[in-house]
């Protein structure tokens, strides 16, 4: 076992050692396809690499859009005011509403989680309305897009 943790050790410093003498070799000789080190021209070799820099003149503008931050609303019925102030408290309601259409089951299931497991203080009455207002607008046969 010894023998092979100096092996290792031996092989790990003559890496090390080996790691400049390879970059200084890189910038002396011009491999095919290398810009710079760490970029790589497109296709090189018929394999997806790192973008070569853009070179753009210094009078570019660039412009990016505010983040998205557009929560569908939940649909309107009985039982909506009490999911947006429980299941709020922990997530955003996006989380409802991204969902696919889910059985009726699978709704009672994680509300049933989110209660037993992570603890949402959410009394009975109130889950069982949230669970019927689950099922009344977010399964297969009820969701409307």
């Amino acid at each position: 076992m010894t023998g092979h943790r100096y092996l290792g050790i031996i092989l790990l410093a003559a890496a090390g050692a080996l790691a400049p003498a390879s970059t200084a070799l890189s910038q002396a000789t011009k491999l095919p396809g290398l810009v710079q080190e760490g970029n790589y021209d497109a296709g090189n070799l018929g394999m997806q690499m790192q973008p070569a820099p853009r070179h753009d003149d210094a009078g570019a503008v660039y412009a990016v859009g505010p983040w998205p931050t557009y929560t569908p609303p939940l649909a309107d019925g009985e039982g909506r005011e009490l999911v947006k102030s429980f299941c709020a408290i922990c997530h955003s309601t996006t989380y409802i509403t991204m969902q696919p259409p889910l059985p009726g089951a699978t709704w009672e299931r994680l509300v049933d989680k989110m209660i037993g497991t992570f603890g949402a203080p959410i009394p009975e009455p109130a889950a069982r309305a949230i669970v019927a207002y689950l099922k009344s607008h977010y399964t297969p046969e009820t969701r409307k897009e």
